[in-house]
């Protein structure tokens, strides 16, 4: 299955997300901009635009290189509605990192991405429109109301 999605490039350095490989479902994202919000967050900006089509959403999340870094994507997964049309963005918040001589400190700038980068991957999937019914009783399961640590260790 594939569907089509628009794309513009809003700056000269941009680049098309790509797969790294024909069974990879991550998109590939490469920085185009570095700057830091209000709050020390970096933000990277990809110089992309996008037209994602109804009933589909961008998800974002990190690489696996991010285990590298010291540094965390902010939502832990970024969502791109359909309707968005601005810059595609992520924001990575420093990590605290343990070094056993020196115990726990704010990650070093040197932990972070460069522009032209690749720092984050797009999954582009469908997703259902819910509509909720609300009841006085749910349906029995084996489960239950068991949450946090109902499936043991």
């Amino acid at each position: 299955m594939s569907i089509q999605v628009k794309i513009k490039k809003l700056c000269d350095k941009a680049v098309i997300p790509a797969y790294a490989h024909d069974s990879d479902a991550g998109l590939d994202l490469v920085a185009t901009s570095k700057t830091y919000d209000e709050y020390g967050n970096v933000v990277y900006g990809f110089g992309l635009a996008m037209e994602i089509p109804d009933g589909y959403v961008g998800l974002i999340f990190p690489r696996s290189s991010i285990y590298k870094k010291a540094i965390h994507l902010t939502n832990c997964v970024g969502v791109i509605d359909s309707g968005y049309r601005g810059e595609i963005f992520a924001k990575f918040k420093p990590a605290f990192v343990y070094d056993c001589c020196k115990n726990y400190e704010v990650g070093e700038e040197s932990s972070a991405y460069d522009v032209g980068d690749r720092i984050a991957q797009m999954i582009i999937v469908p997703y259902p429109r819910v509509q909720f019914l609300e009841v006085d009783t749910l349906t029995d399961s084996e489960r239950g109301a068991r949450g946090y640590g109902s499936t043991g260790e």
